[in-house]
């Protein structure tokens, strides 16, 4: 008897209890091979549907704060983006990774305030600088509204965010703010959502006392529920389904290696998170309602944001 016959014939006297191992290690390296999977295909994904360079930013010298695990400076957008409309930017916030102290800093700009659109030549609502530049205007703008410097920027569709929260199964929330919007009723406490339901409930703001600051702690909540849904087990075979929703909300000036980086080297910056909304006093010019922020506002958040690491 050969070795292939001796095996063949081992193999099948073998009980259940003594396949355990064999079996697990089949799962080990069934794992992997989907584990590579998942990497190839998000790979794939980022690097050519989601990616999106911009002039504003100088890649190289942001890989090498990375590099050095300095502290970074990303622009969040949430962008309310329709068929043949770029649409404007109804979320910016500026988040600061500060990994040597493991925290993180959510600075949210409400999209009302004036200033100048950099490329534009206009003073105008700092949400428009989407509207009439994409991402790299938006970019240029808030730096020069803040005087600081932007290392990444990621933009994210609200339309698409029907579309995420549906990919995997609806989402968990915790509202402590009943209201209406449109056709849903949210009361207070745990909610389940569907797409549907989750975009009304972000997109609320009028009726919340605290306007744009409300809209984003619920928009987070939202994508919060989507990333939690998305790493549980029962929503791998979702897989294709969230990969191509990514791919058509979704753009950062982030390349897939940039992004296992910072999920590796710059984790524990989630330990910890400060939140500030930026400040003023809202007014009419003309017929359009402004939110007009002091000179004394801007160098404070400046400072916040410039010297947050140093901060303790």
């Amino acid at each position: 008897m050969n070795r292939k016959q001796r095996k063949s014939k081992q193999r099948r006297k073998v009980r259940w209890g003594r396949v355990s191992l064999v079996f697990m290690a089949l799962l080990i390296a069934g794992g992997g091979t989907w584990i590579y999977y998942i990497y190839h295909n998000l790979k794939n994904t980022v690097d050519q549907d989601v990616h999106e360079s911009v002039a504003s930013i100088d890649n190289e010298i942001t890989k090498g704060k990375v590099k050095d695990q300095e502290p970074l400076n990303i622009l969040l957008l949430g962008v309310d983006e329709r068929a043949n409309d770029r649409g404007r930017s109804d979320t910016m916030i500026v988040l600061t990774l500060d990994p040597n102290n493991e925290r993180m800093q959510m600075v949210s700009i409400p999209r009302d305030t004036r200033t100048e659109i950099i490329g534009r030549g206009t003073t105008d609502k700092i949400n428009h600088s989407y509207a009439f530049g994409g991402s790299d205007m938006a970019v240029n703008t808030v730096e020069n509204f803040l005087d600081i410097e932007i290392d990444y920027f990621s933009t994210v569709n609200m339309e698409g965010l029907e579309q995420l929260v549906d990919s995997v199964d609806g989402v968990t929330v915790d509202n402590d703010l009943a209201f209406s919007n449109g056709r849903f009723d949210f009361p207070e406490g745990e909610l389940y959502l569907d797409g549907r339901e989750a975009l009304a409930y972000v997109r609320m703001r009028k009726d919340d006392p605290q306007g744009d600051a409300g809209r984003n702690e619920r928009q987070r909540q939202v994508i919060e529920g989507v990333l939690s849904k998305g790493a549980s087990f029962s929503s791998m075979n979702k897989f294709h389904d969230i990969l191509d929703v990514l791919g058509d909300n979704v753009s950062t000036n982030m390349d897939f290696s940039d992004m296992r980086t910072l999920a590796t080297d710059y984790r524990g910056a989630r330990k910890t998170i400060d939140t500030y909304q930026v400040e003023g006093d809202g007014t009419y010019i003309g017929d359009v309602w402004y939110l007009l922020v002091p000179d004394g506002e801007v160098q404070k958040v400046h400072h916040m944001i410039k010297d947050y690491p140093d901060k303790l």
